[in-house]
């Protein structure tokens, strides 16, 4: 295997370490019981969870390349049809994705009922199937209640977390924010990326290296909003162990030329065979091929509604087989006219 490091050329030996977390022993004991031996990929000192260096190089080499979003289906009142969930799954894998992210906002995580988060992610997970890597995403407003909803699925061992910082209006300071993050992973063993999208609570690329310092389980990060210094400036400084991953659509190409580890996104999403033969184009050095691509795919992106941006996604997908489902209330169904507009923009990768 290789790791992306910086580039994609740097070479990495498989360390044969199982990406399965181990929780504070004093806090699950049963659970440590059952994954300690040769396999357990954290360990724990002084009632608190590590991770091995050589385990965040494991999971780097593992968490790279295209994770798209899983688009949640809803029927026409609002209610989450899990059953929808496998023919999508299938579609990104025979695309060649990289792993696959669900319950983020492209698959409107916000909206799910604690009940509707265990389903869906149960679901993502059997269709998975262990195909590639599982991460989840969690998107709520307090420590405790992302606490609660891991613990929840944490039989379904993901291989990492995508964790906003909280969304609602108010803000807590750096040191209230690392003790957020700090507590996710300690009360549940879970490795953790930060998925940085919130326009009022927007972390600065030295808050996110400071938490990835000090909370050895906060292994790399998502950068969003389409902010490409600020990825700059953290492939810059990232450890050769930090994740840096962007989820900035309009610049996947520049983002990989850069040396982003990977993209989790809208565009790879609605077309996963195309971004992953951007990121695979940029890894071989094939620029020439990478930029034609990335004319095409922002062609696409500069037709979708951004503020509607999981409706537009799901129709896209549907064009190219995927079940048709909508987004949930109170957001619209994409109209005709963008449909129209959409379709137009497809026909540039022949779909």
């Amino acid at each position: 295997m290789s790791l992306v490091e910086g580039g994609f050329a740097t070479p990495l030996v498989d360390t044969g370490i199982s990406s399965q977390y181990v929780p504070n022993t004093k806090r699950h004991p049963v659970l440590w019981n059952s994954l300690q031996g040769p396999d357990a990929a954290f360990h724990d000192q002084g009632g608190e969870v590590f991770m091995q260096q050589e385990s965040k190089l494991a999971l780097k080499a593992k968490l790279r390349g295209i994770l798209p979003p899983v688009t949640m289906p809803f029927d026409e009142k609002g209610r989450l049809i899990a059953s929808g969930i496998r023919k999508q799954i299938d579609f990104m894998i025979d695309s060649g994705v990289h792993g696959i992210v669900a319950g983020g906002s492209t698959g409107e995580g916000h909206t799910l009922s604690t009940e509707e988060f265990v389903e869906s992610m149960e679901a993502t997970h059997a269709a998975i199937a262990g195909r590639v890597p599982f991460v989840v995403g969690l998107i709520v407003n307090s420590t405790i209640e992302a606490i609660e909803r891991t613990k929840k699925i944490a039989h379904l061992k993901p291989d990492a977390l995508q964790v906003t910082p909280v969304h609602y209006l108010f803000k807590p300071g750096p040191e209230a924010t690392i003790k957020h993050f700090r507590e996710i992973y300690q009360e549940t063993g879970i490795p953790i990326l930060i998925y940085n999208v919130i326009p009022w609570n927007y972390l600065s690329a030295e808050l996110m290296l400071r938490i990835m310092e000090e909370v050895p389980g906060v292994v790399g990060m998502k950068q969003s909003s389409g902010d490409l210094k600020s990825l700059s400036d953290l492939l810059g400084a990232a450890k050769s162990d930090n994740i840096v991953l962007t989820g900035i659509d309009a610049l996947l190409y520049p983002g990989f030329a850069l040396g982003a580890h990977g993209a989790i996104s809208a565009l790879t999403s609605a077309l996963p065979k195309q971004t992953v033969k951007l990121y695979d184009a940029v890894k071989s050095g094939n620029h020439e091929e990478a930029l034609k691509l990335h004319w095409k795919l922002n062609g696409i992106w500069n037709v979708v509604r951004h503020d509607n941006l999981p409706a537009c996604t799901k129709y896209i997908q549907s064009r190219q087989g995927v079940d048709f489902f909508l987004p949930r209330a109170p957001m619209e169904p994409v109209s005709n006219e963008i449909k129209n507009v959409i379709d137009g923009a497809l026909k540039a990768f022949a779909i």
